[in-house]
C-alpha cells in the first residue's frame, strides 16, 4: 500500500516527460522483479520491502491504464471497456485465492510468487518492445538523436575521459572548465526537479478547485470506507450475527461474484444512458442509495437467507459504481491531467477510505459490543456517499476529454535552457 500511494503521483508526473506506455512497462518490470523477490525472500523484512515494490509496479497501472483505455475504446463503449478493466480486480482476487491455495498445498508458497512473476514477464517485455501508444494531451517524446542540456552535460561529464578532463572544454563555442560543467549539470538537474515539483503543485491546484472532481472523490472516499471495512470485518460480523459456517468463503464468494457482475453492469448501463458526467452522477447516486438500502435492510433481518438475498442485491448495485466513478475522474479534467486525476483519487480513497475504516470499525465495535448495530452504522455511510454524488448531478459540468485549448505537454520543459557560456540560439548538441 505504501509503494502504491507514494508512486501513483510520481508516475502521473513522469508521464509529462516520458512516454506513458513505456512507464507502464517500467512499472510491470518492477512488479515482476519484486514478485520474484517475494518468492526468494530470506526474511520477513525482505518480503515486506518486495511487497512495497509490488505496489510501485501497480501504481503505473492505476494512473496510466485508465487514460489509455479511454483514448482507444469506441466512444459508444468507453465505460464498458473501463468496467472490464476494473472487473479484473475482483476476478484477480478470486483467481489468486484458488491459485495460491493450490500451489501452496501441492508445492510451496514460494512457487506461487515465482509462477506469478513468470506469468507477468511477457507483459513487462511487451511494454518495451512494441511501438508505444501516445496519450491524448501529451506530445510525442523527442527523438533520441535530439540532445537536451541534461544529456549534453551528462555526455561530457560522464564520458570515459570525464575524470581526467582538464582545462577548457568547448560547449556552444566557448571554453569552460570541467568543474563548471559539473556545476552546470547539477544546476540543470536541480532546476529540472524544481520545475517538476512546481508543475505538480500547479496541477494539484487545478484539481483542488474543480468542484466536480472534489465532489466525485468525496463520494468515492465514503464509498470505499464502507467496502474496506466490509472486506475485513464482514465475515466476523456474519459469524457473530447469523452464526454462519465458513463465513470467510461465503462473504468472499459474494464479493467476487457481485464485484464482477456489478462492475460490468455499471459500465454497460452508463453506455446505454449516454456516457456523460451528469448521467454518471445519476447512476452513482441512484445505485449507491439503493444498494445502501438493500445492505442496511439485510443487517436488520434475523433470517440468514433473507440477509444473503438482500446483501447480494446490495453488493450488485454498489459495485455498479466502479466504472462511472472512474469515468468522471477521467472526463472532468483536461487530457494532460488525467493520470494525476486517477492517481490522486486512488491516494484519497486509500488514505481516507479503506485504510482507516477497519481499525475505526474495531474501535466502535469494542465500545458498543453489538455487531448488528456497528454494521448498521457502517452501512449508513453509503447514504453519505450517495449524497455527495447526488450533489454532483446539479453541478455545472462538461466533458473536457476533447478539450484542445491546452497546449500539448512538452516532454522536456528545460529543453530551451542554454548552458552557461553557451549561445541560446545554438543547438544544444553543439559540443
Amino acid at each position: 500500500m505504501v509503494g502504491l500511494l507514494v508512486s501513483s503521483p510520481v508516475f502521473a508526473s513522469l508521464a509529462k516527460s516520458h512516454n506513458p506506455f513505456r512507464l507502464i512497462g517500467v512499472g510491470l518490470s518492477v512488479f515482476t522483479l519484486a514478485t520474484a523477490g517475494c518468492g526468494a525472500a530470506p526474511t520477513f523484512w525482505f518480503i515486506a520491502i518486495c511487497r512495497m515494490l509490488v505496489g510501485v509496479g501497480e501504481a503505473s497501472f492505476i494512473s496510466l491504464a485508465g487514460p489509455f483505455i479511454d483514448d482507444n475504446a469506441p466512444i459508444s463503449q468507453r465505460t464498458a471497456w473501463l468496467a472490464t478493466f476494473y472487473m479484473c480486480i475482483p476476478t484477480g482476487i478470486a483467481v489468486g485465492y484458488v491459485y495460491g491455495g493450490l500451489v501452496g498445498e501441492h508445492l510451496n508458497w514460494r512457487y506461487a510468487f515465482w509462477g506469478e512473476a513468470l506469468l507477468m514477464l511477457p507483459f513487462a517485455v511487451f511494454g518495451f518492445v512494441v511501438k508505444p501508444l501516445q496519450l491524448k494531451g501529451f506530445s510525442c517524446v523527442e527523438s533520441k538523436n535530439e540532445s537536451t542540456p541534461v544529456e549534453t552535460v551528462s555526455a561530457v561529464t560522464d564520458g570515459p575521459n570525464a575524470s581526467i578532463a582538464k582545462g577548457p572544454v568547448l560547449v556552444g563555442g566557448d571554453g569552460i572548465s570541467a568543474d563548471e560543467l559539473n556545476k552546470t549539470f547539477k544546476s540543470v538537474v536541480v532546476d529540472n526537479i524544481l520545475n517538476r515539483l512546481s508543475q505538480f503543485w500547479k496541477d494539484m491546484k487545478v484539481l483542488l478547485v474543480d468542484k466536480v472532481y472534489i465532489v466525485n472523490v468525496l463520494g468515492y472516499v465514503a464509498y470505499t470506507f464502507v467496502l474496506g471495512a466490509y472486506s475485513y470485518w464482514g465475515p466476523k460480523a456474519g459469524y457473530n450475527i447469523y452464526h454462519m459456517k465458513s463465513a470467510d468463503m461465503l462473504f468472499g464468494g459474494i464479493t467476487v461474484v457481485c464485484g464482477i457482475l456489478g462492475t460490468i453492469a455499471g459500465g454497460f448501463i452508463l453506455d446505454r444512458m449516454g456516457s456523460t458526467i451528469n448521467h454518471a452522477f445519476i447512476l452513482l447516486s441512484g445505485a449507491t442509495f439503493l444498494g445502501g438500502i438493500a445492505c442496511f435492510s439485510a443487517f436488520c433481518l434475523r433470517s440468514l437467507y433473507g440477509f444473503l438475498v438482500l446483501f447480494v442485491v446490495g453488493e450488485l448495485l454498489l459495485f455498479a459504481a466502479q466504472a462511472p466513478v472512474n469515468f468522471i475522474c477521467l472526463h472532468c479534467v483536461k487530457p494532460s491531467l488525467r493520470p494525476l486525476s486517477m492517481a490522486m483519487s486512488t491516494v484519497a480513497i486509500h488514505v481516507f477510505g479503506d485504510v482507516p475504516s477497519s481499525p475505526l470499525f474495531g474501535v466502535v465495535q469494542d465500545h458498543i459490543n453489538n455487531w448488528r448495530k456497528t454494521s448498521l452504522m457502517l452501512t449508513s455511510i453509503f447514504f453519505l456517499s450517495a449524497g455527495f454524488w447526488f450533489i454532483g448531478v446539479f453541478l455545472p459540468s462538461f466533458d473536457k476529454c476533447n478539450d484542445e485549448s491546452e497546449s500539448q505537454v512538452s516532454p522536456n520543459p528545460l529543453a530551451n535552457k542554454p548552458l552557461p557560456g553557451g549561445n541560446g540560439d545554438k543547438g544544444s548538441g553543439e559540443v
